[in-house]
């Protein structure tokens, strides 16, 4: 019989992945004014909750990896739930282009840090929770002496190396990792627990080449998607903090916004996992920026010049003869260009060579610079040589040159 196996219960109740001693110890001393009861009374006139359990809500310290898409969500429906201690862990800024899925920030908080605007939402909606703020950027310097106190960690990042550290920090400290991930139409979620399944290592053996994946900033997120996603990522906190049902534990969840559907996949503990393997080699954290870089044996990538979009614009007004390739997608194209460029999306690159002068100076940009330095190093590869890589991206060129260039 697994591990997975044995962890389901017929009565519905689940043997606890977290510190169910010292949860219980602290909901003995819970009590809830009659406010509260007012409050969750919907949730104590359920038997899988009761008294009891909104005593363990109130006794339950729950970390948030992000106050942004995922984070929303969860701090919203957490705090509304009652659980009783919540950490936020972010160092961002509110940006309008946060506004259309990152809900717990509103119009006027632009401009503000996120922890602040997060912390102000859930007041308003639960003042009986207890907010902890933690305005840093998670690394592998704090992440264990960040996670110590919570009996319960929410990955709500967007990178991968992020989740490998929230991954290895939980493992060396043998706490429950509730994981969710979006991308466009697609979200993802599980929950991994050391001890009693897999952890994301074993979902995930190695990160991807750096660039083959892009961000939601490049390739976009359906705004309601994080919604589901981090909504389906409390409810497993949630039932986990109770100790009831059956959490996502060995199972990964996918849902396709697109076809309404979803699928679930099993996934099993590897005995040879870095991380939580039978030998780990994972004993302490590791610089997760290189781990996510360094690929192998593989060759560095050529060198390549870059210009500025100052430098570009004054070869512009001299009227120069400079070609200008943009390699974004054509829905990035139709929001804002670049007067002159030619648009060929880096994914229809390596069939359009034709269509380039490999002996005319060219001039690549994406959105930041990350997409044009590949399109680089592929022209380069073709024999391309007068080439060189915009600094910056057309976001450079709308803060430094044209400020009416709407950003997005």
């Amino acid at each position: 019989m697994s591990t997975i196996d044995t962890f389901f219960q017929p009565s519905g109740s689940v043997t606890m992945p977290l510190p169910a001693d010292s949860i219980a110890a602290r909901a003995a001393q819970a009590v809830l004014s009659p406010q509260e009861i007012a409050r969750y009374s919907r949730h104590l006139i359920m038997p899988e909750v009761g008294m009891d359990g909104q005593k363990r809500l109130k006794a339950s310290r729950g970390l948030l990896i992000g106050a942004g898409g995922l984070g929303s969500p969860l701090g919203l429906y957490l705090a509304a739930a009652g659980v009783g201690r919540i950490g936020l862990v972010d160092f961002d800024v509110v940006d309008f282009s946060n506004l259309q899925r990152q809900v717990l920030h509103g119009t006027p908080d632009v401009g503000r840090p996120k922890l602040h605007s997060a912390r102000d939402r859930l007041a308003a909606i639960n003042p009986e929770v207890q907010v902890d703020l933690h305005e840093t950027r998670l690394d592998s310097s704090n992440a264990l002496q960040l996670f110590e106190p919570y009996d319960l960690i929410i990955d709500g990042t967007d990178n991968f190396p992020t989740r490998y550290l929230v991954n290895d920090a939980c493992v060396l400290l043998k706490k429950t990792n509730v994981y969710g991930s979006i991308f466009r139409f697609d979200g993802q979620a599980s929950v991994f627990a050391p001890g009693l399944g897999p952890c994301y290592r074993c979902l995930y053996p190695e990160p991807p080449p750096p660039g083959e994946v892009p961000s939601c900033a490049e390739g976009g997120v359906l705004g309601i998607l994080p919604g589901l996603i981090g909504c389906i990522q409390a409810t497993e906190a949630v039932k986990l903090l109770l100790g009831k049902g059956s959490p996502l534990i060995g199972r990964l969840l996918l849902y396709d916004a697109l076809q309404m559907s979803f699928r679930e996949f099993k996934v099993r503990r590897n005995p040879k996992c870095p991380a939580c393997g039978d030998l780990p080699t994972v004993t302490k954290l590791i610089d997760y920026e290189q781990f996510c870089s360094v690929r192998g044996p593989e060759s560095p990538p050529p060198a390549f010049a870059d210009t500025t979009v100052e430098e570009l614009k004054q070869r512009l007004d001299r009227h120069e003869q400079v070609f200008i390739l943009d390699v974004r997608n054509p829905e990035e194209y139709q929001i804002c260009r670049i007067p002159g460029s030619t648009l060929i999306p880096l994914p229809d690159l390596p069939n359009r060579l034709p269509e380039l002068d490999p002996d005319r100076e060219m001039v690549v940009h994406c959105k930041s610079g990350m997409r044009s330095a590949k399109a680089v190093a592929l022209l380069q590869q073709q024999g391309f040589r007068k080439l060189k890589n915009l600094k910056g991206g057309i976001l450079a060129w709308a803060d430094k040159v044209d400020p009416s260039m709407p950003k997005y």
